[in-house]
């Protein structure tokens, strides 16, 4: 009998369960009407999911201010490789087509100053900056370092973006930082990582004069080719360091990013701007890092520093009275524990300044200052040199009242014209230079700032004072 019951209860709530479930569904039916837009379906309908937990930031770990801030500024630089001469026959150029090549740049100032990597525009006859709202310019080179592989690009234009400096002094292993560049050609694409270590030596700056400074900011932000030149920044949107190297073994990145710091960067843009070069203040000594086993061998008493190998002769160092066996551990109050701490330290000043270097000699600390020299042995910062007679010919500056009359910015006048490339290449007396390869001249710090980048052909454009438009290719 129990079983009877048993069995007509499960067979009852069969039936009661099936006639439930269906009206159910046809009420749930009812109630969705046929859409043709899922995102508005979406917006219509509930979510059952809490979202107050894994989507709220951390305080201090906002990385969208920071890219926001800093990607209008970071550049898209093409750079062109000729053949060595310039035609202006169409199909000529056609049949002979240009290398390119690019890489990324920051916008400094907001009148057009950008920082980028020396190899990204090394030996290039045209360089085309692509801004972010893709806007084009073409930029002269103010000045170039390869020890420090950076270099200074100036494009006409006002009231641009530009990024900030930072302090890297004051960044950390371990601290976040985002890298903004160009990789594989894709615009603006932002990377973020953390700093893994600083005052790096890769080994791959090379100099005649063993001149190369590495001391770079290493990080885990992923960079790829293009990415060179491009910007690191903190969390404020600040530029600490310019990225310029990947360590792999495939040519793709491999969890290794290098960058050239922020405090290198500073010291050599203002250098190229006043002096259009390099002002190196160098102590005059050759050193090596010391190490467990070159302290048990000099029987030193530190394991860390830089030792002094040998003094130069007529030296800053021997000056003021290093000596070779000496361990040097600072530089103006910042810690010296390798060669490439020191570099950094010793390349941020010109020749003529001076530096605090403390030293340990005979297990004694002692502390000197030291009044850096140039390579030739100068105290005194090499002078800008302005030529105006250039390749046989003459120039000066426009006037402004002649500017004015001839409704252009700036430009440089042929006065005199004698036998070279100009004349060779049909330019006459009183031709005015407006620009060259499409980036403007409007002085004559332009024209021999242009020249000096220059190899092969030049397109040059102009007017003569008559108004007349002339176009010229010279061979250069």
């Amino acid at each position: 009998m129990k079983r009877i019951l048993l069995i007509a209860l499960v067979l009852v709530a069969s039936v009661v369960g099936a006639v439930v479930g269906s009206l159910f569904t046809l009420r749930y039916a009812a109630e969705i009407p046929a859409y043709n837009s899922i995102s508005e379906h979406q917006m219509n309908r509930p979510v059952r999911w809490s979202g107050d937990s894994v989507s709220r930031v951390p305080v201090g770990l906002n990385f969208e201010a920071a890219a926001k801030m800093v990607t209008p500024a970071v550049v898209h630089i093409r750079t062109i490789y000729g053949p060595g001469s310039f035609s202006l026959n169409p199909l000529e150029l056609l049949s002979n087509p240009h290398s390119q090549s690019s890489g990324s740049g920051v916008i400094i100032s907001d009148d057009g100053y950008i920082v980028t990597n020396y190899h990204v525009i090394e030996e290039a006859n045209s360089i085309e900056v692509v801004m972010n709202n893709n806007q084009h310019f073409f930029a002269k080179v103010v000045g170039t370092d390869p020890t420090t592989d950076l270099a200074l690009l100036k494009i006409k234009s006002k009231n641009l973006p530009f990024v900030r400096y930072g302090n890297s002094d004051e960044i950390v292993p371990g601290q976040w930082v985002l890298a903004i560049g160009n990789p594989f050609d894709l615009n603006s694409t932002v990377t973020a990582g953390i700093v893994s270590a600083k005052a790096r030596n890769i080994g791959i700056l090379r100099d005649k004069n063993n001149l190369q400074i590495e001391s770079f900011i290493q990080t885990d932000a992923a960079v790829n080719p293009g990415n060179s030149g491009g910007a690191l920044v903190n969390l404020n949107g600040e530029l600490i360091g310019i990225n310029s190297a990947i360590a792999t073994a495939t040519g793709g990145y491999a969890g290794y990013s290098f960058a050239i710091p922020e405090s290198l960067v500073r010291k050599i843009m203002d250098d190229l701007l006043e002096y259009g070069k390099v002002q190196r203040g160098l102590l005059g000594v050759q050193i090596t890092d010391v190490n467990a086993a070159l302290s048990e061998r000099r029987k030193l008493s530190v394991v860390q520093g830089v030792f002094v190998s040998r003094v130069n002769e007529g030296s800053a160092a021997e000056k003021s009275g290093l000596l070779e066996g000496d361990v040097i551990v600072a530089i103006d109050g910042h810690a010296a524990n390798s060669v490439s701490e020191l570099q950094e330290q010793v390349a941020r000043h010109r020749p003529g300044q001076s530096v605090k270097v403390k030293f340990i000699r005979q297990e004694k600390e002692n502390q000197v200052n030291v009044v850096l020299k140039s390579y030739e042995g100068s105290t005194e910062p090499e002078k800008k040199e302005v030529k105006s007679d250039i390749e046989g010919a003459t120039f000066e500056a426009l006037t402004y009242q002649q500017g004015r009359e001839l409704n252009i910015d700036g430009g440089v006048v042929v006065r005199k014209i004698g036998e070279g490339k100009w004349k060779q290449a049909g330019v006459k007396e009183n031709f005015i230079i407006t620009s060259i390869d499409k980036v403007p001249v409007e002085s004559i710090e332009d024209l021999n700032a242009v020249l000096a980048n220059k190899s092969g052909g030049i397109l040059v454009e102009g007017m003569y004072l008559n108004r007349e438009k002339a176009i010229f290719a010279v061979t250069w």
